[in-house]
């Protein structure tokens, strides 16, 4: 039978076995690391990235209060959020893209935080960045503040967020020059959250769901894309090179689930089924338009579409199980699961009829561009994620129209395959993580990092000061615990210098899907 076997069923089971031995074997290399520890540094890089008056339970007490009076010049508060990465300014497609992802962590994985002690802290990491979306939601549909900071005059300087005198110019999308990529993931952002709270601060929780509504519809009704609105500053930091179809469905799709949620819990504005139905009638009315049927392989806070296909899939695989193939929803639904089977079979090597997934020799997957870790951090997240919902639901991944059967265990294993290529499990033997492990990242790209503490060197550096601790030689004066940087090129290799932004420098955006990723691993262990 073995020799009848498909080409895409024969590297399906190849993958599954290859991944379930890891899992079960790959306890050698594996069992050193400590997932709860990494896990309590991923959360802790948040803290370093805190915009803002900063809060009395600060552990990264290099950093200090910055640009608290962001907004002014356009007289609103918008003090407070995250700055993206390793310059100081923030902007708001990024930034909401890290609260999905933080939220969608605390909200599939809260058990697995609990048990690990950092449910909490998840939970504070959550509310830092929602609380900055909601100040810029506040004047929504008449404006919705997207970006705070003059990026070209922020990267021609090398400052401290404390210290930092360049533009703090405040950019905005309007009906007359519309955003729905960056409003669709502030709505997504905002519905996740409320998810987080609402059965420990209900109130909290109704104003993330009723404000998400509110941004959701004005994306929706006026609609472009920002990168035409504000393309002078939106491109080429965060330029939306998808559009913004992508983030209508996936605001939708979180809209759903946080209405159904608050209707469970009687918390939320318009919190009943109904409400939620009538999001979920949106999907299945725009779904084609707005790119269902589209297969993509790369999810990063660009492009959502296969973090939607497996949010979907969920809701799917939750009416088949209790409905069987007679419900109609569920039938309308099953177009994501079979495209989320397909972006799992695009990750086996040499399965047939799927585009194939590049691997580095260590086994790391590999895009092309910078910061490749964000991928990595994403793929890993989704892949734990849709794992639990098949578990759930008795399924597995069909990479061959039903014919190959890649059971929940190997997605498992394939993503802490990912998750331990980070931590040190790599030909170098280095971990990715700064300040996890005996061997990090000494030189990140990264501001605040690099340059002395205002404690330490109380004086003001100016812009171009500044320059002379990003070239040095010494390593950063401030060691940035828990960031992820941006990791090694297609053969392993890396470079670990300021000057090589694309493999130093950390963001939020890799550091939230990790999150998920590792609470499911160090929730699993108990230590």
């Amino acid at each position: 039978m073995a020799a009848m076997r498909s080409a895409a069923n024969n590297a399906a089971a190849l993958f599954a076995v290859a991944a379930v031995i890891c899992l079960v074997a790959g306890g050698t290399a594996v069992s050193a690391f400590n997932y709860a520890e990494a896990l309590d540094k991923a959360l802790l890089f948040f803290e370093a990235q805190r915009s803002g008056k900063l809060p009395p339970g600060q552990r990264v007490t290099w950093r200090g209060d910055s640009a608290l009076t962001d907004g002014s010049t356009d007289h609103t508060d918008l003090a407070g959020g995250y700055y993206d990465a390793g310059d100081n300014v923030k902007f708001g497609l990024p930034m909401a893209f890290t609260v999905t992802m933080l939220s969608w962590s605390a909200a599939e994985f809260g058990d697995a935080l609990s048990r690990a002690g950092e449910l909490e802290t998840a939970r504070a990491a959550v509310r830092w960045g929602a609380d900055y979306l909601l100040k810029a939601a506040a004047h929504a549909p008449a404006a919705l503040y997207v970006q705070v900071g003059d990026p070209y005059q922020d990267h021609r300087c090398w400052e401290r967020p404390e210290d930092m005198d360049t533009p703090r110019s405040v950019y905005k999308v309007t009906p007359e020059k519309p955003g729905s990529d960056v409003a669709g993931e502030t709505a997504a952002a905002l519905a996740a959250a409320s998810i987080v709270f609402r059965g420990c601060d209900p109130a909290y929780s109704a104003k993330l769901l009723q404000t998400a509504r509110k941004v959701f519809d004005f994306a929706d009704r006026y609609r472009g894309s920002y990168s035409d609105s504000l393309s002078s500053v939106a491109c080429p930091f965060y330029c939306s090179y998808s559009g913004y179809n992508d983030e209508l469905l996936w605001a939708a799709a979180w809209l759903h689930l946080a209405t159904l949620a608050a209707g469970k819990t009687g918390a939320g504005a318009g919190g009943n089924s109904s409400a939620a139905d009538a999001y979920l009638s949106y999907i299945y009315a725009n779904g084609h338009t707005l790119g269902a049927e589209q297969d993509d392989f790369t999810f990063s806070w660009d492009d959502k579409r296969v973090g939607t296909k497996v949010l979907l899939a969920k809701s799917f695989l939750l009416l088949h199980a209790a409905a069987g193939d007679r419900s109609s929803s569920a039938a309308s639904l099953q177009l994501y699961k079979a495209h989320a089977d397909s972006y799992v079979c695009s990750l086996i090597p040499g399965a047939a009829g799927f585009q194939a997934s590049q691997y580095t020799p260590g086994g790391l997957l590999f895009k092309e561009g910078d910061s490749n870790m964000q991928y990595v951090t994403s793929t890993s997240f989704l892949l734990l994620a849709y794992a639990k919902y098949l578990s759930a639901a008795g399924a597995s991944v069909s990479c061959s129209g039903g014919g190959a059967a890649v059971p929940p265990a190997a997605l498992v294993a394939a993503a802490k395959r990912q998750v331990d290529y980070i931590l040190g499990a790599n030909p170098a033997a280095t971990s990715y993580m700064v300040g996890f492990g005996a061997r990090f990242p000494r030189h990140v790209h990264h501001r605040g990092a690099s340059l002395p503490s205002v404690r330490d060197h109380p004086g003001k550096i100016g812009c171009d000061e500044g320059f002379r601790y990003m070239h040095a030689a010494e390593p950063d004066a401030n060691v940035l615990v828990g960031a992820v940087v941006g990791g090694p090129d297609g053969g392993d290799g890396f470079t670990d210098s300021r000057d090589n932004y694309a493999q130093t420098e950390p963001s939020t955006y890799t550091n939230a899907p990790l999150v998920g990723a590792l609470a499911f691993l160090a929730g699993g262990r108990r230590h």
